[in-house]
C-alpha cells in the first residue's frame, strides 16, 4: 500500500459529506424533497428561468440527473418549464407558487443544519476551511 489508511484525507472528506447529506435528507423529508430536488429549487429561486443544463452545472450534477430531478419537480407542480422566447430549443424553468412554498419550508430546515455547521467554527476558521477545501479540489483536479 502506497499510503497508510490513517493518513488518507479522502475518507474524512467523504465522512463529512455523508454526515451533511444524511442530516439534510432527514431535515428535508417532511417537505418530501431530496437534497438534489432542494438544491434545484434553491438555485431556481436565485436564477429564475435558468436552463436545465445551467441548473445542472449550478447543482454539480450531470444534465441527465438534473433532467430526472426536474421531471419529478414538474410532475409535483413545483416548477414550470416553457420554451425560451427567442431560443425555442431551450426550456426555461421557474418555480411555481407551490414550489416557492415548499422551498420556504425546506429551506428553514436546511438552514438550521448550515447554521449548526457554521457555528462550529469562528469566522476565521470558516475562511480557512473554505480555503483548504478549495485547495483539496485544486489538488484533486491536477493532472500528473
Amino acid at each position: 500500500m502506497g499510503m497508510p489508511a490513517g493518513e488518507r484525507l479522502g475518507l474524512d472528506i467523504k465522512r463529512a459529506e455523508q454526515a451533511l447529506m444524511a442530516a439534510k435528507n432527514a431535515a428535508l423529508r417532511p417537505a418530501n424533497l431530496t437534497v438534489a430536488q432542494y438544491a434545484a429549487l434553491l438555485a431556481l429561486a436565485d436564477s429564475p428561468g435558468i436552463s436545465g443544463a445551467a441548473l445542472a452545472r449550478s447543482c454539480l450534477v450531470t444534465p441527465q440527473a438534473m433532467a430526472a430531478v426536474l421531471k419529478t419537480l414538474e410532475e409535483r407542480g413545483l416548477v414550470a418549464r416553457a420554451p425560451h422566447r427567442w431560443h425555442r430549443h431551450v426550456l426555461e424553468t421557474h418555480l411555481t407558487e407551490a414550489g416557492e412554498e415548499v422551498l420556504t419550508v425546506a429551506d428553514r430546515a436546511a438552514v438550521r443544519i448550515e447554521r449548526r455547521l457554521a457555528d462550529t467554527f469562528t469566522d476565521e476558521e470558516r475562511r480557512t476551511l473554505r480555503h483548504l477545501l478549495a485547495r483539496c479540489v485544486q489538488a484533486i483536479e491536477e493532472r500528473d
